[in-house]
């Protein structure tokens, strides 16, 4: 295990061609091997299947999910076209977070035995390792623009649920886990140091990574942001367990008024009482659970909680005291890190605190690692900000991982930040940008300020991604959705449905469009930031997005379902990411199946079409409005067959006259994509309808 310690993210332009590969290579087997050491933890096959919390998959999920990513993530970035297990590609690809579209629901998976999955995982490190071998390297090494970027992608992903996978591990049951030695835990509990406030100079701050950075980032680290700090004076330790103590025995979580209402509502529901990790015995002592031990109370150990909880501290201690106690800003908590340190994981011979694997795996005293005035500036446990995450300006969309960030910029999830004693690789570096929704734990706590500056909480809720936009625009802006379910019941005018499937939904318009004439309807599209707009517009009843009007002037629009009349509808609909090439299990059993542009959007149109038969019940109507725009030397139509011009129609009525019998003739409708106020792009879709034979 000593090898896999204070393993650094690696520069990837510095140095010949053959050593860059070579620095990948060993980055990414470190990386893997990590991950499997992790799940070394678990006592026996069974504890894969159990979920530690209810909001999360079981383990088995993560297992899978590590070892996906890189042939996902190599397929979206052009380099490979084979999949090396299509079922495991999509069953382990999506629902890592908390999200209302992830599919919690047990009976929707078939979990495959963990020998079959560890066989996957062989089969994947092989793969990627050969890849490694023969991917020419470009000149100048790696950036973001490179194909290499989706390798170390996937290894900094591998470190990220090291570190989300063993807080899952933390809450299994003790008899679930194993004591292993090469996770040295720190057990040193020496007396508790007062905490005290010292004073901060204010200053300027520049956030934001450069492109040109040598070192990997997320999509999120990227761009510039300036920012005026004041003066304020920050605990010189991080909150310790006895610190926390006061307030949770002082009845902390039983006081309404020391809460946001956002955490009163979690607090009410979990009956918390004290922070998770916690254990109270009848005697009155406390013990403490670690990853894979219960140890007595090390009151000298920062606390580990949620924001709302050291949110909550905060307000209690600025009542007991008068003064105004918060956590910082990520712009302050910067400013502090860099008054007080000024090297970076890249460039320490040995990690200056508790983080990077290379001290403990898990926290230790609060006074034990120094920085100036103050200790645990990083690591050792990470520390809530007060600010929710959102993009720099300059900020761009990596499209390897087009929903690793915009998810999270919807005012819901705070940036963590320092790093804990198990975050590597990029997580470690001062430019990383992480953040969770605020009732989550990780291996995180907090170190509060006093300060009378506000804290202002940037509204970055408008989709402004011109390819997102569009579709925005077509769905709310426009009357498409509406022209196309008028020519479906032009031809089908007795519709009514029971259950529907929406393939290519976009922003959600014409699902629930559809949803008029059915019970219920689910719209999919492979793209996670539309689904996100989508998923808004149900729940909230309201989408946000601004676009270009014309040169340098933006326009911001707001649409909501009261418009449209759809308030009532909405809760027939639901919204998944999906491929629909490679449609999971679940999604079948329909009797409308309506896809606009899926034929030309899809990855795979021929396995599309050839399975969507399958979806859909006897009896059942499939109809596909689009312009067979196929790109790619493979297209099934627009292409001469025998010398003859063989079209998108001709295409449908070979594939489907096994199963389908046309209904009335094919109907047209123009598709227009604003691209500013004064050009659009126009698509003429041709719509054909089809009945599954009984």
């Amino acid at each position: 295990m000593d090898q896999l310690r204070g393993i650094k993210t690696p520069n990837l332009k510095q140095g010949t061609a053959l050593e860059i590969r070579e620095r990948i290579r060993d980055y990414f087997h470190k990386s893997f091997t990590t991950d499997v050491k992790l799940y070394e933890i678990l006592s026996d096959s069974g504890a894969f299947y159990l979920r530690p919390d209810p909001l999360r998959h079981p383990l088995i999920f993560y297992f899978g999910h590590t070892a996906v990513f890189y042939i996902n993530k190599l397929n979206i970035a052009g380099i490979v076209r084979e999949r090396l297990n299509a079922k495991y590609e999509s069953m382990f690809a999506v629902g890592v977070d908390e999200m209302s579209w992830d599919d919690l629901n047990e009976a929707h998976y078939d979990w495959p035995r963990v020998e079959e999955v560890q066989a996957y995982r062989d089969r994947v490190r092989a793969y990627v390792n050969n890849l490694i071998d023969t991917l020419p390297l470009p000149e100048g090494g790696v950036d973001w623009g490179s194909p290499w970027w989706a390798i170390i992608m996937g290894a900094e992903h591998q470190r990220i649920h090291l570190e989300t996978s063993s807080v899952l591990i933390r809450q299994l049951p003790l008899d679930k886990v194993r004591d292993l030695p090469h996770w040295n835990i720190c057990e040193e509990d020496p007396p508790v140091p007062n905490n005290e406030l010292i004073p901060v100079s204010g200053g300027k701050i520049t956030l934001g990574k450069d492109f040109s950075d040598p070192y990997y980032g997320w999509d999120n680290e990227y761009g510039k942001k300036e920012f005026e700090i004041t003066g304020y004076r920050a605990a010189k330790y991080l909150v310790s367990n006895r610190e926390y103590l006061a307030f949770v025995e002082s009845g902390g979580y039983l006081a309404q008024r020391y809460w946001t209402e956002e955490g009163w509502a979690w607090n009410s529901f979990q009956k918390a009482g004290m922070p998770r990790f916690w254990q109270k015995h009848q005697d009155g002592s406390y013990s403490l659970r670690l990853i894979a031990k219960e140890i007595a109370m090390p009151w000298s150990h920062p606390v580990e909680v949620n924001y709302l909880e050291a949110k909550a501290f905060c307000n209690w201690k600025t009542e007991l005291e008068g003064n105004l106690y918060r956590l910082p800003t990520e712009a302050e908590w910067y400013h502090l890190r860099d008054t007080n340190m000024n090297t970076d994981q890249p460039l320490w011979d040995k990690a200056p605190g508790n983080i990077n694997l290379e001290y403990f795996a898990s926290a230790c005293p609060v006074n034990r690692f120094r920085f100036g005035d103050f200790y645990d500036i990083v690591g050792n446990v990470w520390q809530w900000t007060e600010t929710p995450i959102s993009g720099f300006p300059g900020f761009k969309i990596h499209p390897y991982y087009d929903d690793f960030s915009v998810p999270t910029f919807d005012g819901r999830h705070n940036l963590i930040k320092g790093g804990s004693f198990i975050s590597t690789g990029n997580e470690a570096l001062r430019a990383s940008r992480y953040a969770f929704r605020r009732h989550f734990y990780q291996h995180a706590g907090f170190r509060y300020i006093e300060s009378e500056a506000e804290v202002v909480i940037e509204d970055n809720l408008y989709e402004d991604d011109p390819e997102i936009v569009t579709f925005c625009d077509l769905d709310w802006d426009s009357c498409f959705a509406r022209e196309l379910m008028d020519k479906i019941l032009d031809t089908l005018p007795d519709l009514k449905t029971q259950k529907v499937l929406q393939i290519g939904c976009k922003t959600g318009r014409l699902a629930m469009e559809a949803a008029k004439y059915g019970q219920s309807v689910v719209g999919i599209d492979a793209t996670a930031r539309i689904i996100q707009l989508a998923t808004s517009m149900k729940e909230q009843g309201l989408i946000r997005y601004s676009r270009q009007d014309e040169g340098e002037i933006i326009q911001t629009v707001e649409r909501n379902l009261a418009e449209f009349g759809l308030e009532e509808i909405a809760e027939k609909v639901e919204f998944w990411q999906a491929d629909s090439s490679n449609l999971a299990a679940k999604f079948c059993g329909y009797d409308l199946i309506l896809g606009v542009n899926a034929l030309e959007e899809a990855r795979d149109p021929i396995a599309f079409i050839r399975e969507i038969p399958n979806r859909l019940l006897p009896g059942g109507y499939l109809i596909l409005a689009d312009s067979y725009h196929f790109s790619g030397a493979e297209r099934p139509a627009g292409i001469r067959k025998d010398g003859e011009p063989y079209r998108g129609l001709d295409w449908l009525q070979e594939e489907l006259s096994h199963s389908f019998d046309p209904v009335g003739e094919s109907k047209e409708l123009w598709q227009k994509l604003r691209r500013d106020s004064r050009n659009m792009q126009c698509r003429r879709l041709q719509i054909s309808f089809w009945k599954k034979r009984t």
